[in-house]
């Protein structure tokens, strides 16, 4: 009986230890885009005036454990499902299958590059100063409707007569078209040319050229971003904020924690992430008590708010510059649009 007893601890320590197809979530740490990291600004602006800021702008991480960063146990997926400040997912959910653990930290170091280009323009536009701004083609899946046609590298100049600034004007004008031939004129290799091009209709509906765009801007100044080991999109709406109230004279924050998360376009929309939950307890622990977050994730900030934490609403970065500007003021901050669910 001592035998099979022991046998059996045994056996279930090992059950427990053995690995499982799943990944954990867990509060990361916070940094501010007003202050240092590892001894270097955040933020660094060269060519155009800078004004140093106090108070806090704080984006918000999360860690995640299995998939391609290494397997989790089951126990230590029990724990993390006992545990109200974490959050389970299963593999496939968070990781497309076969990705490895390169592939996965390469596809973040890009999705953080685009981010911080996108948090540059969108500062710019809401601050109302000029750049440059096109879109290229980055690639063409061999199913597209302008295979043949339009090229990898070709920069888009217009659709249908209208000049193209943003993917917005895109999209309105073939969904004007209504699947019908348009004229798009490309600059390729410093040559203009002018492309028929039959849309096809996506599974939602949606007309498409069926090609991979990136926004190439030319900016009047420098903005460098300098943190380590912090990879993905949805620091964009805080390092535009952070870039807006580096280039302003005083303090956006009037000296206040505030804290978020969110992607941002070029044309300042914010973004859903993932995360928000486990991102929210790390503001508040990192002495937050205002929190910026998402439209789109609402439904998940319901009923997750850590105690002593203000969540605000916000689709544009005009919206979270509204909300930290009235955070500053002393203004009554329970006025600005808060989470509600669907």
């Amino acid at each position: 009986m001592v035998v099979s007893g022991l046998l059996s601890i045994g056996l279930g320590v090992a059950a427990l230890s053995l690995p499982v197809p799943y990944v954990i979530e867990s509060p990361g740490p916070t940094f501010n885009t007003l202050g240092t990291d590892n001894g270097k600004p955040v933020i660094t602006v060269t060519g155009h005036e800078s004004y140093p800021a106090k108070g806090n702008l704080d984006l918000t991480t999360v860690y995640v454990d299995g998939g391609p960063n290494g397997p989790v146990s089951v126990f230590e997926a029990l724990t993390a499902w006992l545990n109200p400040a974490k959050a389970v997912y299963p593999q496939e959910l968070i990781f497309p299958s076969g990705v490895t653990k390169e592939q996965s930290q390469q596809e973040s170091a890009v999705a953080m590059t685009t981010s911080q280009e996108n948090a540059v323009a969108a500062a710019l536009k809401e601050l109302g100063i000029p750049f440059g701004q096109k879109l290229q083609v980055a690639s063409i899946p061999d199913d597209s409707a302008s295979k043949g046609k339009i090229q990898e590298g070709d920069l888009l100049v217009s659709i249908g007569g209208k000049p193209i600034s943003s993917l917005s004007v895109i999209q309105s004008e073939l969904a004007a078209g209504n699947g019908k031939p348009v004229p798009v004129v490309v600059d390729r290799g410093g040559s203009q040319q002018t492309l028929t091009i039959t849309p096809a209709k996506s599974e939602n509906g949606r007309y498409l050229l069926g090609v991979v765009l990136q926004y190439r801007f030319t900016f009047p100044f420098d903005v460098k971003i300098s943190l380590d080991k912090v990879g993905g999109p949805s620091a964009g709406m805080m390092f535009a904020l952070g870039i807006v109230d580096t280039v302003t004279p005083g303090d956006l924050t009037g000296g206040k924690h505030i804290a978020g998360t969110g992607t941002i376009t070029p044309d300042g929309a914010v973004g859903p992430i993932g995360g928000i939950d486990q991102k929210m307890v790390g503001a508040r622990s990192g002495g937050a008590t205002l929190f910026l977050a998402p439209a789109a994730n609402c439904d998940e900030v319901v009923g997750h708010i850590p105690a002593g934490l203000q969540v605000v609403k916000v689709e544009t970065l005009a919206d979270a510059r509204h909300a930290v500007e009235l955070s500053a003021s002393g203004g009554d901050t329970a006025e600005l649009p808060a989470c509600t669910r669907n």
